[in-house]
């Protein structure tokens, strides 16, 4: 049982956190939420600003603005350096929270399989700052091929390599063929974009392997289509300044590159180290923290850890997907199970329903997977659109992105192509 005021502490403002606090503001239940960033991302779109087709501010929104309207609920912006079950204290660097109910609900990072150096070649792409720097990398790679006069340097500099053929991988690789081709392609006078080859990496048999065979079939002929070459059961076996160098099944091989990104791994956030140093969590090999299946440590039935962080089974015995919708279904049911306990209401385990996935590959191109319904191409791409629209948090944000891309659809351009060195600012 809980106090019949609580005091819940949530660390985290992306889908879960974010969707917790508000099933528990409309209660008028004590909330904070801590953050190290002011805002809520939706990662989903990360790729349109690495690729030029959004701005950071068109799929971000500052948590106290989505938050003002629930009394009860306050945001901080602070790093959590430390959790005390014991004690029931969440520490930030400079400020100590106590609470009676703690949701934890960290996010993943890129992961390099134990070779973080390939970091500085080859960025992920998991936050703004990422896609504000892949994006850079990009644009500046178009820009110096223009001005060399050295044929093997603009070879390089016009070759890009994205590594993970998961939608992150797919979405990147597709925007990066039509910036080439369609936006990009009367720009620039001492290269054409014939000149621009991009590949899509992927060590497993087939693109977007947890999708059907139909789905990643159908993928690759749309990707070959835009002029992406996808190479599959292809290990990457080291990345350096002068690209990556592969094992294939049958010849080892160089792809010479300046632009590498990143999609092929993730890892659990600090968060689930904490959890595992102070109150005993288990962990996977990826770092996700096991919980029960009301979503709560096996060891403290009063920290819930939800959203990527977490690792938990549906009725089937199979994982939980990281994925938003199963972040959003896991935050509002843990702030029900609190308004359930407080009135004394039994609550059922968590069930996560899979309403399926999707991935775009391109203008007008995109697949849908939900049980057996599988949608490809144009309308695939509609329905696409309206789920990513409608999930944004703000309907301005909704309003403008709805307006970009129908402006962008019609006139192939990409108003977001500042390169920006964050480095030197």
């Amino acid at each position: 049982m809980i106090s019949s005021n609580p005091r819940v502490v949530i660390i985290g403002g992306g889908f879960a956190g974010l969707n917790a606090a508000r099933e528990l503001g409309r209660k008028h239940i004590s909330v904070t939420l801590i953050d190290k960033k002011n805002y809520h991302l939706f990662q989903p779109l990360l790729y349109q600003i690495a690729t030029g087709s959004l701005s950071a501010g068109e799929i971000a929104s500052p948590l106290r603005s989505v938050l003002a309207k629930y009394s009860t609920v306050q945001t901080i912006q602070g790093n959590v350096r430390e959790i005390d079950p014991q004690k029931k204290i969440v520490r930030t660097e400079d400020a100590a929270f106590s609470y009676d109910v703690l949701i934890v609900a960290g996010g993943m990072n890129t992961h390099f399989f134990g070779h973080a150096d390939w970091g500085t070649f080859a960025p992920g792409l998991k936050t703004i700052e990422d896609a504000v720097e892949i994006r850079s990398r990009v644009l500046s790679a178009f820009e110096k091929a223009e001005r060399t006069e050295n044929a093997d340097k603009r070879k390089h500099l016009l070759t890009f390599v994205v590594v993970g053929a998961g939608p992150t991988g797919v979405e990147l690789a597709g925007a990066l063929a039509e910036l080439a081709r369609l936006t990009l392609s009367q720009e620039f006078r001492h290269f054409s974009s014939n000149d621009v080859e991009i590949y899509l990496i992927e060590g497993g048999t087939r693109i977007l392997p947890t999708f059907s065979d139909e789905i990643s079939d159908y993928t690759e002929r749309a990707l070959n289509q835009l002029g992406v070459k996808v190479l599959t059961n292809c290990r990457v076996d080291r990345v350096d300044s002068k690209g990556v160098h592969l094992k294939l099944s049958t010849e080892n091989r160089e792809l010479f590159s300046d632009t590498i990104i990143w999609a092929a791994g993730v890892r659990a956030c600090a968060l689930g180290d904490i959890l595992k140093s102070a109150a005993g969590a288990e962990q996977d090999s990826a770092g996700r923290v096991r919980v029960t299946e009301y979503l709560t440590l096996p060891t403290h039935n009063d920290i819930y850890v939800v959203g990527d962080l977490a690792n938990s089974t549906d009725r089937d015995g199979k994982m939980v997907p990281g994925v938003a919708p199963a972040a959003i279904q896991q935050g509002r049911y843990v702030a029900r199970r609190i308004i359930h306990q407080l009135q004394s209401k039994p609550s059922r385990p968590f069930r996560y329903l899979d309403k399926g996935a999707m991935a775009v590959v391109g203008r007008g191109r995109a697949v849908v997977e939900s049980g057996r319904l599988r949608i490809f191409g144009f309308p695939a791409w509609l329905v696409w659109a309206f789920v990513h629209i409608y999930s944004l948090v703000e309907f301005e944000n909704r309003m403008i992105v709805f307006l970009r891309w129908a402006w962008n659809y019609v006139t192939n351009k990409r108003g977001s192509r500042l390169i920006i060195d964050a480095r030197s600012s």
